[in-house]
């Protein structure tokens, strides 16, 4: 690629680093606006295949045909994402898909130039540029003004694009990993305790193999130390328990201890389970009353009692059993986790599962920590690497 024109008339209100230089959408790479062409439902419908069709924040459905094909950047046009940011608003889309007319597309210059827009955009505060209160919008004129600062030359794009890439693929890497890990604990739970089920294994439910524990911890307990805290949104956040002050317990709490799972009663369509195997020395630990603590009667069912409650069939129990309103609001009782049917094999099996079980979910929890670790390390990374306050040399 060769260098990119200066924009004069933007550089003049921006304080560029030495190296980098401010440019636009279009020196970056080509818009494909004119191109894209959106489906209704209906026609989505009649038109079902393999291609993606993707809308404003990613794949909405998959259809028989496709107008692109290679590596391109999508960027949210209009949507409440825009504004609340819980998804990225610019990302990548390759290989043969569809696009439809909420996500302005680019084909950028190079490889280096599409990781480095979507990035960028990953750290851009795009207030001043988006139009509507109701239903934000990122239209084209506005997209194509945004000041762009990069590196001015392919070698330190290359660079800067490929420190971070190394990170992403870490992370993908682990997360890839963890997949793997459960779909074969899943998998071997059902072949096991599922498919090669005896007649002479005793049939129970889940009440019978537990003990539910329900220590509460108060508003306004001070503990000695701090508590470690298993919350709905360290679940989501990686399984990463987080530690809080006993002044900062604002609501009833349970009490966790080791070799306990933590089920969640809150939408059960998205399996909550999180196995407490070992807590830090000295740790005092809490969870949500969102969670129901179950402590194993037998220490060797924990493993099969973890792939009994993320199995499908438990999962799909638990949906049927759910009240309230649809979506994440949906919960379950208590009562509902602990009528779990259950097939209770021989405890020489059970241990035989646990003791392969449980070594595959420390090495989880680790990969689930360093994702955690690198995450942070990018997230603090990127605007000091995108502004020159921090550069790479290879």
């Amino acid at each position: 690629m060769t260098e990119a024109r200066p924009i004069d008339h933007k550089e003049s209100s921006h304080d560029i680093p030495e190296g980098f230089q401010c440019f636009c959408i279009e020196e970056i790479g080509e818009v494909l606006n004119h191109q894209r062409v959106p489906l209704s439902t209906l026609e989505r419908a009649n038109r079902q295949g393999p291609y993606p069709y993707y809308g404003a924040s990613g794949v909405v459905d998959y259809i028989d045909g496709f107008l692109f094909e290679g590596e391109h950047v999508l960027i949210s046009e209009d949507g409440e994402n825009l504004s609340s940011r819980k998804t990225p608003i610019a990302f990548k889309a390759d290989g043969k898909f569809w696009v439809n007319n909420h996500a302005h597309i680019i084909k950028c210059r190079s490889e280096s130039l599409a990781d480095l827009l979507v990035y960028y955009f990953a750290n851009l505060d795009l207030h001043e540029f988006i139009s509507g209160a109701a239903q934000p919008k990122l239209n084209k004129a506005n997209l194509l003004s945004i000041p762009i600062i990069l590196p001015k030359f392919d070698k330190e794009q290359a660079q800067l694009a490929a420190t971070l890439r190394r990170l992403d693929d870490k992370i993908d890497l682990l997360r890839r990993q963890n997949q793997t890990l459960e779909a074969m604990a899943e998998a071997l739970f059902r072949q096991w305790f599922l498919e090669a089920a005896e007649d002479n294994w005793i049939e129970c439910s889940v009440s019978d193999l537990v003990i539910h524990l329900k220590q509460g911890v108060q508003p306004g307990d001070q503990p000695s130390t701090d508590f470690l805290h298993f919350s709905l949104p360290a679940f989501d956040d990686g399984m990463r328990a987080v530690v809080e002050a006993g002044s900062q317990i604002l609501s009833n709490k349970f009490r966790v201890t080791e070799g306990v799972l933590l089920v969640s009663k809150l939408n059960p369509r998205v399996s909550r389970i999180w196995p407490v195997q070992k807590l830090p020395e000295g740790a005092e630990a809490i969870c949500s009353t969102e969670f129901q603590v179950l402590k194993p009667k037998n220490p060797a069912w924990f493993g099969y009692l973890y792939g009994l409650l993320t199995s499908s069939d438990a999962r799909d129990a638990l949906t049927m059993a759910a009240s309230g309103t649809s979506g994440s609001h949906q919960r379950v009782r208590p009562e509902d986790i602990l009528a779990i049917r259950a097939s209770l094999p021989n405890i020489d099996l059970a241990e035989r599962f646990s003791s392969w079980v449980e070594p595959v979910l420390s090495k989880r929890q680790r990969n689930t920590e360093q994702i955690a670790d690198l995450e942070r390390m990018r997230d603090a990374l990127l605007p000091k690497l995108m502004s020159g306050e921090v550069r790479v040399t290879f």
